[in-house]
């Protein structure tokens, strides 16, 4: 993806790392001051809201969430699980830009769809934020760690060391 120029995703600082965060009473949450320039100068900080089926919200730069929803617009929509994506992930975007405090405002559908009230953590993935209520982000983490437990390791994560 390219903004201004610039790779975007590919060579460029993406997003890591655990953030834990309060809501306001406005239901804004503030971005952590070491993403916003990287988010100034890649989407000039215009951003994407989105729900995530895993029940919490997705944080986009812009131009890649367009990427996304141009892919997803391509997807079938005879495809049962393909319309519930773009019924889901389309339906529930709401575009956004952070405010000149670093602020973003989530909307209360958004906040209601992910129970989302005061604590919350941000969580890096790369090209995108999650936003997790953090009572929901500690259970379900928990309970991936339990399943990761297994022996059952998939081919593509088999070549992967840490």
């Amino acid at each position: 993806m390219e903004k201004n120029g610039k790779k975007w995703g590919r060579g460029t600082k993406l997003f890591r790392g655990f953030n834990p965060i309060n809501i306001d009473e406005k239901g804004r949450l503030a971005v952590p001051t070491r993403y916003r320039a990287e988010l100034r100068e890649c989407c000039d900080q215009q951003l994407v809201l989105t729900v995530s089926p895993d029940k919490c919200l997705l944080l986009y730069p812009l131009p890649e969430w367009e990427e996304i929803e141009r892919k997803l617009s391509k997807l079938s929509s005879l495809d049962k699980r393909a319309k519930r994506l773009q019924r889901l992930l389309i339906g529930h975007a709401t575009e956004c830009e952070l405010d000149a405090q670093g602020r973003v405002l989530i909307s209360e559908p958004l906040r209601q769809f992910a129970k989302l009230e005061k604590r919350v953590v941000l969580v890096g993935q790369g090209i995108k934020f999650e936003i997790w209520d953090e009572d929901t982000w500690s259970r379900s983490r928990d309970e991936w760690l339990e399943e990761e437990n297994s022996d059952d390791v998939s081919p593509d994560l088999g070549s992967l060391s840490f």
